[in-house]
């Protein structure tokens, strides 16, 4: 039974050195994650901040951004790889396959998150734009000094789900050669260990690394909710034509 051949295979798994080849696994699929969806943050700011102008100089800038996000939010993953890899190679065939995977999130993270960011913008209500614009703050100082700070509360949660996403979506990369985690449980099987053996190990991985940042990711949100609820509180006592709280003591 499937049990027995556990149970016989998990002494000769079980190795350090075999697990030093699992630990460094595990690092290739957070580095490709962590670096690609950071990469990805970045110039997804830039193409929401390009989008979000009015300016008719940057109508061209704008549509080539837009067609950017819209074609790399519809192509499979998989099928972006294999694009890539194709490309590059065309060039250079010096570049590693980690380069290659980390170029191909690059471009999927970028289009993703940059969508994430322009909602969060657009979140923050329009008041706050003309009253910028009333003081003769320019786009990019509206953006960065009035917008952003309001718009990161509602960008961080879908950003970290993205993120822990990705984590998985990146066992596609295995199908370029690339050894990440689920790479590693194709040569284990491959030499002739259990595959329920294999894959629970790296069904345990994957879980060691998505859970943390999934939970890191709703406390944030639950922390970022409770200060939203608490500025509204806030406007709602001492805005203009708000019901203004009796002092204690003066209740009559």
């Amino acid at each position: 039974m499937w049990w027995n051949r556990i149970l016989e295979d998990a002494p000769q798994f079980f190795t350090y050195y075999n697990a030093i080849f699992v630990l460094q696994a595990m690092g290739t699929t957070l580095a490709l994650t962590i670096v690609g969806c950071g990469i990805g943050f970045f110039f997804g700011f830039l193409i929401a901040g390009i989008r979000s102008t009015h300016s008719r100089l940057l109508l061209p800038l704008r549509l080539l951004v837009t067609l950017y996000v819209e074609i790399f939010r519809r192509i499979p993953f998989l099928v972006i790889l294999f694009i890539v890899m194709f490309g590059v190679q065309a060039i250079s065939r010096g570049i590693s396959l980690f380069v290659i995977a980390l170029i191909s999130i690059c471009l999927v993270s970028t289009a993703f998150m940059s969508e994430i960011i322009r909602a969060g913008m657009e979140s923050v209500p329009k008041a706050q734009r003309e009253a910028a614009e009333a003081m003769n703050f320019g786009f990019w100082r509206t953006l960065l000094s009035v917008i952003l700070p309001q718009a990161w509360k509602v960008i961080l949660p879908p950003g970290f789900a993205f993120m822990v996403m990705f984590i998985k979506d990146t066992a596609l990369a295995s199908q370029m050669g690339v050894v990440e985690l689920t790479f590693t449980g194709k040569m284990f099987v491959g030499r002739g260990f259990s595959p329920f053996l294999v894959y629970g190990v790296v069904l345990a991985g994957y879980f060691v690394m998505s859970y943390p940042l999934s939970r890191l990711g709703a406390y944030l949100e639950k922390r970022l909710a409770t200060s939203r609820s608490r500025e509204s509180l806030e406007r709602v006592w001492t805005g203009p034509g708000s019901v203004q709280r009796e002092p204690v003591g003066e209740q009559g």
